[in-house]
């Protein structure tokens, strides 16, 4: 065997050898380094805890950090579209409500994102139900009072949202249509300030989360009236559901991680999987539960039917009502 066919074989070899190699390296090289996730909210708020404990167990799972990155602004459409255009690796993911992917197409038609082409979704990891509020001195406890009071008087009351445009406006228009009512919208900008002249008595109906609202009914100067899940809240169990009285209302708002879309399918795979475990670990479920949301994962393919189901509903809400963009 002269130099030249040595010098082949042995070429071959090395490829036949590094072959196998070089595709195991790659298919655990994911990840090698920090991931971060963008929260579009301001630190403090709800989604803000929720990305934080995400980040925490989500790291762990999948053995790198997982830094969260606070992009708020313009109704999460900030860190969204920082996202949207992010490389599609697995190193930049975003986690936020359902406000990003229905709400803002629904009265945003030139957003700089898609909210189904944009993103690839991995799952959900919580959601919290909203609910019907109002001051302790109003004469109603219960869906069939608050309609009859606002029956009674059509221009006398007000309801009170965390801002023009959010889910907190969308579900009380749909509470309205309903129940047949008319109440005049008051935003305010955020949940705190709409919840403290609330229990001021400012205004005498608010629609809020029931996250925000669990603090605030211990203090005796709040009361529920009903949530608008089709059951009844885990965390609230005592308090109604509009259903039961009747009507036609089931709204909640949920929290769920994306990727950038094209991401590969076996980096998809392993962070739907560490996603799944991070809300499946108990310490998780836990925290999360204290903040007053109700631990649920839902895969990526049915979180992306979800976000295509909700769409045209939010979009017919937001016409109807001809809620615009602040």
């Amino acid at each position: 065997m002269n130099r030249k066919t040595l010098l082949a074989c042995a070429a071959l070899a090395a490829v036949a050898l590094a072959a196998p190699v070089g595709t195991a390296w790659a298919q655990a090289a994911y990840p090698s380094r920090p991931i971060t996730l963008v929260i579009p909210f301001p630190p403090g708020g709800a989604t803000d805890v929720v990305g934080r404990l995400v980040a925490k167990t989500l790291g762990d799972k999948l053995g790198q950090p997982v830094v969260a990155d606070n992009r708020a602004g313009a109704g999460t459409t900030i860190g969204a579209t920082y996202v949207s255009k992010a490389a599609p690796d697995g190193y930049t993911l975003l986690i936020s409500s359902g406000t990003t992917f229905t709400v803002n197409p629904a009265i945003q038609p030139k957003l700089a994102y898609d909210p189904v082409k944009s993103f690839e979704p991995l799952g959900m990891v919580a959601r919290t139900g909203l609910i019907l509020l109002a001051h302790k001195d109003v004469p109603a406890n219960n869906p069939k009072e608050f309609v009859a009071l606002a029956k009674a008087s059509p221009d006398k009351y007000s309801y009170a949202s965390f801002g023009t445009g959010t889910t907190a406006q969308f579900t009380g228009e749909l509470i309205l249509r309903a129940t047949d009512t008319k109440l005049l919208h008051v935003p305010y900008k955020g949940s705190a300030p709409a919840m403290t002249d609330l229990m001021g008595g400012q205004v005498p109906f608010s629609v809020d989360t029931v996250a925000a609202a669990i603090p605030q009914l211990k203090n005796g100067k709040i009361k529920a009236i009903a949530v608008t899940t089709a059951k009844r809240s885990a965390l609230l169990p005592n308090v109604p559901t509009f259903a039961e009285s009747g009507y036609d209302i089931d709204a909640d708002t949920w929290v769920a991680v994306v990727a950038p879309r094209g991401l590969p399918p076996e980096v998809r795979a392993k962070l739907e999987k560490a996603l799944a475990d991070t809300v499946a670990n108990p310490e998780m479920r836990e925290k999360l539960s204290a903040a007053g949301l109700e631990p649920r994962f839902m895969d990526g393919a049915a979180l992306g039917s979800l976000i295509e189901k909700e769409l045209p509903v939010m979009r017919a809400i937001a016409q109807r009502a001809n809620i615009l963009p602040e």
